[in-house]
């Protein structure tokens, strides 16, 4: 890399000195610091600055106050007087339906959208076109019949520009106000509207009534017969199913019912405590004798058994077992237990048969239980018939008698006159116009006129606001300017590069051509010559080593950085240097299209990790072998976000290392942040302001944003210059110069025959 630096400086070394006089170095941001234009202004100064605009242009102040005081005060004598009849209305809320004379009066609370909806009825075609018709206004009277529907809006709507119909703030009152040139009418047409809006709502009201009477006889008729047909129904069932009293009936079988569930359970406890007894004693009838409270027979044969056992004891301790007492004691033993054994037997006898006889009776009470249940249901089941029939009944005989009420009800209230609105002020006829005001109107005009009279002045001197030189540029920013890019001759021919303009150098619609290749296509084109001079300014711009990565900029769309970025990577390319172009404006991108490339993948995938980095993703541009083109790639939602990431950081770090210079398009400050987020990225930023274009408040800005957000701004390029201005003799010199000696340098022309 150091070797293609020295070869830079070499090269310009031999490039003509009068070409562009070096520039100072940057290394002191304060010499290059953005100047306030108005700071040395005083109050006195702008003060006489205001007065000498005035008097500069007192003709045209003069000159347009009178005209518009003639004009107004030639249509207020001219324009017939305008009279204006008001009416006051009192809205109330819609009440219910009235059921005798007393609710006549009475009132309710009416909401916004319920008054906001009698307006919308007082401006109706319906109610304006009855009030036309019973008036004659417009001839009506004579061709009513005959009338087209055209004529008939045309009407409605003359007669609906000039009503006025509005709410009074706070309160239920609506004023409605008629214009015309005939003050008799405008009293008329108010008073008539207002009549025919109150007749229509009681007629509204009167006809909602009738209908609901008409339908409510209808349904009075069917409900009559479903009553009958209920009636006959209740009473047939009862003749079928042999009913007297239904309800009386069914409480006795369920008291049945309910006395033979409580016995079913007290023989069910009874049968089980039994049979757990008799369990016991079949298993061990030992277990008797526990149970022989009652039994004395048991008892005494087990105390006899235990006498004589004390008796044996004694005798066997005392005379031996051979003795005969001991052997008639033994014998008493044996009769003891054979009868105890026996009547064991037969209280385990008597407690199975309990057990037996309880088991039966429980058995018993479930087929009665059982026969019970039967009944219940059969005479629940006649009770839901019943019931069903009943309720049927009862339903239609209610609804009849309350539809029967009504239908009284609404005959009375249709013979009662009841309203809502009340009429509080009729309109008067008028006895003076509410226009024209001449006197009123002449003074607004002259005032107006002198007002507009100065604001065309001051607007004369404040609309041209766009830089005109280079000078002007310099003295406002601060910034050298790096070169001067003149407009092409051939900027009138039709072009389909995408940033060419109609001036010749940018983005435009209509009347451009292709400037981003004249590099290649017209190296003797004036335009060809300004790039190259702004390659040896940018080489120079810095002292220590030419910037390597710079970025082309703007401060609005349109000014032409796109083709600066592509043209200036050209000339560096030319040099031999291998130089990368990269399409930094993922909004919109334009130098794929410019080169006619596709965009494919690019900047966008690096930076949203979808791949990495790769000499393939690099796209060669046609007829340089050293230029490069790292395009846009898909769109991507958050630009901003990606190129202040650090992937962006360190793909500028891998791009260093691979080319010796990175020219990047981003797109203009003011807009959006892309451009000042790159900044900090790259050695120096040239900004492209458009010759005629470029607003100063616009370029202020942008020099303040760039320099706020730490960026280095190298210079200035002013684009599409028009050479035929005082200054700049030189590039029309050189461009004719160039183009007289076409055949000798054998330039191609265009396609269109003519030289870029």
């Amino acid at each position: 890399m150091p070797e293609n630096e020295l070869s830079h400086r070499q090269e310009l070394s031999r490039l003509s000195p009068g070409a562009l006089s070096p520039l100072p170095s940057r290394t002191d941001p304060r010499s290059f610091s953005v100047l306030d234009a108005d700071a040395s202004v005083d109050a006195f100064g702008q003060l006489r600055a205001t007065w000498d605009i005035l008097v500069k242009h007192q003709w045209l102040i003069l000159s347009t106050a009178t005209v518009l005081t003639v004009l107004v005060a030639v249509y207020s004598f001219r324009i017939k007087p305008v009279y204006q009849a008001t009416g006051r209305l009192d809205i109330e809320a819609e009440l219910p339906l009235l059921q005798s004379l007393n609710e006549l009066f009475r009132t309710g609370e009416a909401d916004d959208s319920f008054l906001a909806t009698e307006v919308s009825i007082l401006q109706s075609d319906n109610l304006n076109w009855q009030t036309i018709q019973e008036l004659g206004l417009g001839a009506t009277e004579k061709s009513a019949a005959t009338i087209t529907p055209a004529a008939k809006n045309a009407l409605i709507a003359s007669f609906r520009s000039r009503l006025k119909v509005e709410r009074t703030k706070d309160t239920h009152m609506v004023l409605v106000s008629y214009e015309s040139t005939d003050p008799h009418e405008t009293a008329l047409v108010v008073n008539t509207l207002i009549k025919n809006f109150v007749e229509n709502n009681f007629q509204t009201k009167y006809n909602a009534t009738r209908q609901a009477t008409g339908w409510m006889e209808g349904q009075l008729d069917e409900l009559k017969v479903k009553v009958e047909k209920a009636q006959q129904a209740m009473v047939d069932y009862e003749r079928a199913n042999n009913i007297a009293n239904l309800g009386e009936k069914q409480t006795v079988a369920e008291s049945r019912f309910e006395d033979l569930s409580k016995e079913f359970n007290q023989a069910q406890s009874d049968r089980l405590t039994k049979e757990s007894l008799y369990k016991m004693v079949a298993a061990n009838d030992a277990q008797v004798g526990f149970l022989a409270a009652g039994n004395g027979l048991l008892a005494s044969l087990e105390a006899k058994e235990v006498d004589l056992k004390e008796q044996y004891s004694e005798a066997l301790a005392q005379y031996g077992p051979t003795y005969p007492k001991a052997l008639r004691l033994q014998d008493q033993m044996k009769d003891v237990d054979a009868l105890i054994v026996r009547e064991r037997k037969r209280m385990v006898e008597n407690i199975r048969n309990e057990y037996l006889a309880a088991e039966q009776r429980q058995q018993f009470l479930a087929a009665a239980l059982a026969s019970q249940k039967g009944e219940v249901d059969k005479g629940s089941q006649f009770l839901i018939e019943y019931n069903l029939l009943k309720r049927e009944l009862d339903s239609n005989q209610t609804l009849y008698d309350g539809l029967l009420q009504r239908l009284k009800d609404a005959t009375v209230t249709a013979g009662l006159r009841a309203t809502n609105i009340h009429t509080i002020d009729e309109a008067a006829i008028p006895s003076y116009p509410v226009r024209p005001n001449k006197l009123r109107n002449i003074e607004f005009a002259l005032a107006a006129g002198l007002a507009l009279g100065i604001a065309l002045a001051f607007t004369q001197e404040a609309l041209d606001n766009s830089i005109k030189n280079a000078q002007e540029m310099e003295k406002l920013t601060g910034l050298p300017t790096l070169a001067i890019i003149p407009m092409g001759t051939s900027s009138l021919v039709m072009g389909s590069g995408l940033l060419s303009s109609d001036n010749g150098n940018g983005n435009g619609n209509s009347s451009r051509i292709n400037v981003e290749l004249s590099v290649l296509r017209k190296p003797g084109a004036a335009i060809s010559e300004a790039y190259r001079a702004l390659r040896t300014s940018v080489l120079l711009s810095t002292a220590e080593q030419p910037p390597r990565v710079v970025l082309v900029t703007s401060s609005q769309p349109g000014e032409g950085k796109t083709s600066t970025s592509l043209n200036l990577a050209a000339t560096l390319a030319q040099k031999g240097s291998r130089v990368l172009l990269v399409d930094a404006d993922m909004r919109r991108p334009g130098l794929s299209k410019a080169l006619n490339m596709p965009v494919g993948r690019g900047l966008s995938g690096i930076l949203t990790g979808a791949y990495e980095y790769d000499e393939t993703l690099l796209k060669r541009a046609p007829g340089l072998d050293t230029l490069y083109l790292l395009s846009s790639g898909p769109r991507a939602p958050n630009p901003a976000e990606l190129l202040c990431s650090i992937k962006m950081e360190k793909l500028v770090q891998i791009l260093r290392q691979k080319f010796d210079h990175i020219i990047i398009d981003s797109p203009p400050i003011l807009p959006i942040t892309d451009a000042t987020i790159i900044s900090t990225l790259v050695d120096g930023v040239i900004m492209v302001v458009e010759s005629d274009k470029t607003s100063r408040a616009a370029l202020n800005r942008a020099c303040r944003v760039m320099e706020h957000s730490g960026g280095r701004i190298l210079g200035t390029v002013f684009n599409k210059v028009d050479t035929r201005r005082d200054g700049y003799y030189g590039y029309r010199y050189y461009h004719g110069y160039y183009t007289r000696s076409a055949s000798y340098y054998h330039e191609d022309h265009g396609d269109d025959g003519t030289a870029a």
